[in-house]
């Protein structure tokens, strides 16, 4: 039995929905498609509508809390466009919750596959290209590179990579 159990956020989340984001951007600056100063400006209510994302219409946010109530990771996925399907975004997992035998980032995977399933034939990402653990986490897990490189809009002559994995 894994030490920490995954369900979807809410917008009564919005402070703990908050406090992950700005971890997760400290942690890996370029990850993320905001900054920390930017995240710090956001009024609640964007905290909230980012909270109902976990059972929004067509996306759903993630996160893995621990035994004491932590939130130790985090996963999100929407359909930005039906001709592209689903997408992976948001992916984090606390440093001390890291590595296979934690089973975090499987687990919140995992999640985020059975949803996206129901929407699609695969499942896209985009990962920056100087992010090789991430990149390493997501073959191991079936994501294939198909090419397309995405401008990273936060810093100019950055990529991201575009990783797919079919769902059927």
């Amino acid at each position: 039995m894994p030490a920490f159990t995954i369900r979807a956020t809410t917008p009564d989340d919005f402070e703990r929905v908050r406090e992950i984001r700005l971890r997760m951007i400290a942690d890996t600056p370029k990850a993320y498609l905001e900054t920390l100063e930017e995240a710090y400006a956001l009024p609640d209510e964007e905290w909230m509508a980012r909270g109902a994302r976990g059972n929004a219409e067509h996306g759903t946010a993630l996160v893995a809390e621990d035994g004491h109530g932590r939130w130790i990771g985090t996963m999100g996925c929407f359909v930005p466009d039906p001709a592209l399907g689903p997408l992976l975004v948001g992916v984090f997992v606390d440093p001390a919750a890291r590595g296979r035998a934690a089973g975090v980032a499987d687990a919140l995977l995992s999640a985020v596959e059975d949803w996206a399933s129901g929407r699609g034939d695969a499942l896209t990402l985009h990962v920056h290209e100087d992010n090789p653990r991430a990149i390493a986490f997501y073959r191991r897990h079936g994501f294939v590179a198909d090419g397309v490189r995405v401008p990273y809009p936060l810093a100019e002559g950055e990529w991201e990579l575009q990783m797919v994995k079919p769902l059927r």
